[in-house]
């Protein structure tokens, strides 16, 4: 079962319910269904979780998932992984969760709305400053939008609006354009490349979450190496002056 249309290009056109003003288009049906699915899976896994040497299959599937996530998390950041774990964690596996339930029939990844990629994009682009000023100060953050001189500050700010539109068109063009050329193909030859074609999409989509929680993190990064940066120049400066 098939809710669109192979000439629409996001779930958000599909209307699953609708009364005077309240209106559930797919997207926002299938993103509560994977956050519901990720709440119950989550709960099922970690119920029963122990320490000693004979452990769960299920257990040790999210001990390898959550090892990789922070050795990748230290490995940009040159930072504790315990900090950023949960917000780089979390966006990883929700984006992955939307793009592997591509195999459920009649499923329609909210990764593939251009509303979701984008609310992804926002918290990524709040949570650049928050990190940073947690870490270094509102002022020392502050300082870096008008380095080297304070005429850049303009474009730094810019350069931040640009990459976060950019987070956000890539993962969604990526994910439309996807489930399209396989619909396309599906349609055309529907019993040549069907599993290829899914197992090509599977790849994608776990491709396509893992490099958006990269970007996110080199963002994150980024923000706070900078500050580093200034902070050890301050330093050296001090050290000449005394």
């Amino acid at each position: 079962m098939n809710f669109m249309d192979i000439k629409q290009i996001s779930p958000d056109q599909v209307v699953f319910f609708q009364y005077h003003f309240i209106t559930l288009n797919l997207t926002i049906v299938f993103t509560w269904a994977v956050m519901v699915l990720l709440v119950i899976g989550s709960w099922l896994v970690t119920r029963r979780l122990s320490t000693g040497q004979k452990i769960s299959a299920w257990q040790n599937i999210l001990e390898i998932l959550v090892s990789g996530i922070q050795d990748q998390i230290s490995e940009i950041s040159r930072q504790r992984a315990t900090r950023y774990m949960p917000f780089i964690g979390t966006l990883f596996v929700f984006i992955a969760a939307c793009n592997l339930l591509t195999v459920v029939p009649g499923y329609e990844s909210p990764t593939a709305s251009l509303s979701t990629t984008a609310a992804l994009a926002i918290c990524v682009f709040i949570s650049v400053p928050l990190f940073g000023i947690a870490q270094k100060g509102l002022g020392s953050y502050l300082k870096q939008y008008i380095q080297p001189t304070v005429f850049m500050l303009p474009f730094n700010i810019m350069g931040e609006l640009s990459r976060t539109l950019a987070l956000a068109v890539r993962l969604f063009g990526n994910i439309m354009s996807g489930s399209k050329i396989v619909a396309i193909l599906l349609a055309i030859i529907p019993f040549v490349f069907p599993v290829i074609l899914q197992l090509l999409g599977l790849l994608t989509g776990l491709i396509q979450a893992y490099i958006f929680a990269v970007l996110a993190m080199v963002y994150i990064a980024s923000a706070t190496q900078i500050q580093e940066h200034s902070d050890t120049k301050t330093d050296t400066k001090k050290d000449d002056n005394q």
